[in-house]
């Protein structure tokens, strides 16, 4: 796990519902694997060909990665509209397409999550 999991505790009580309501970033619409809720969760999206590229700076294990992995997709709102993700899936480094800038080393971010666009 790149970052520790209590600083993704603080984010979540502190700077996550800060940025959702500021509007400004875009927020990943998942669906919880067990609690059937839906959450919401402020991540950096990078636009790739056909889907959307999002980099796990808190592990594969994360929530949010699971219950998408798990609901295969989710929505995505991002500069005011919504998208229908599918076809979850992680991506190593070696995966990622040109264009997309890497993470610094020294968060040791291994893998990446993928999903596409549905059409329609």
């Amino acid at each position: 796990m790149p970052l520790p999991r209590w600083w993704g505790r603080v984010n979540n009580r502190v700077f996550n519902p800060r940025a959702i309501a500021g509007g400004k970033y875009p927020v990943l619409i998942h669906v919880g694997r067990t609690s059937g809720k839906t959450y919401r969760t402020p991540l950096d999206a990078h636009p790739v060909d056909g889907g959307y590229l999002f980099i796990l700076v808190y592990g594969a294990d994360s929530d949010w990665v699971r219950n998408a992995m798990a609901a295969r997709g989710a929505r995505l709102r991002i500069d005011g509209r919504e998208v229908e993700l599918a076809a979850p899936r992680l991506v190593g480094e070696d995966e990622l397409p040109a264009g997309v800038s890497r993470p610094p080393k020294l968060l040791r971010v291994t893998e990446f999550l993928r999903m596409d666009l549905v059409s329609g």
